[in-house]
């Protein structure tokens, strides 16, 4: 990890903040020292010595006499095992009051695993949900867009997909939740004895918009890891 701090915030604009700096990578993350604590903020933009920084929690609060200190890689989300039963934000960080996890990371948003390597779709993933089952048959190796409406159960029927799939792992991905919602998924997982074998990435309506666009690629990481380690 890089110790030089810079102090040159030259422009705060919205939420995204120019500093001049120099050996930086683009799409690197980047610490945010601020009197309300530290905020994580990625690499939009380089021109020359200009970096662009995207700050995950927003620029409020942030002056031109902070600090930022450039962590010289993508990001990063730890993988294996370890992950079973916890739930994350966006970030990466706990949601759960469990330790932070800083070993065996893989960056998020990499490149995508070899179509050679990848297992041909042919073995099927039942459900327990007849209409699936019968009419769209989930294999893997395959994704199930599930299509709704305002009104609709799709939480449930996500839950039901989630519980009652004949699978080893359930990686989770949920962007812009009400706070109810993510209640909703974390007791049902725990009461149905699931949450031990999930992985739970949570972005709530509250949350930087930012860490809403991390969770897509955040979840197919880890699941991709996973698939990759058997």
């Amino acid at each position: 990890m890089s110790q030089k701090f810079y102090r040159s915030i030259i422009q705060i604009s919205g939420d995204v903040i120019t500093v001049e700096a120099e050996d930086v990578g683009f799409a690197d993350i980047a610490q945010v020292f601020t009197r309300r604590g530290v905020s994580l903020a990625q690499v939009i933009s380089i021109d020359k010595n200009r970096v662009a920084l995207q700050v995950f929690a927003g620029s409020r609060g942030v002056s031109t006499e902070d600090k930022v200190r450039f962590l010289g890689h993508p990001m990063r989300v730890a993988s294996g095992s370890v992950l079973l039963g916890r739930i994350f934000n966006g970030s990466g960080m706990p949601l759960d009051n469990g330790p932070a996890l800083s070993d065996n990371l893989i960056e998020v948003g990499g490149p995508s695993v070899n179509p050679y390597k990848r297992v041909i779709p042919r073995n099927m993933i039942r459900t327990g949900i007849p209409m699936i089952d019968i009419f769209n048959s989930l294999v893997e190796s395959q994704k199930l867009p599930i299509f709704s409406i305002a009104g609709e159960p799709y939480n449930e029927v996500l839950a039901r997909l989630a519980i009652q799939a004949e699978v080893d792992i359930v990686v989770l991905g949920g962007m812009g939740l009400k706070y109810d919602d993510y209640l909703y998924f974390r007791n049902i997982l725990e009461d149905e004895g699931i949450l031990s074998r999930s992985v739970f990435f949570v972005h709530t309506a509250v949350d930087p918009v930012v860490e809403c666009l991390l969770i897509p690629d955040m979840s197919l990481a880890v699941a991709e890891q996973f698939a990759l380690e058997g």
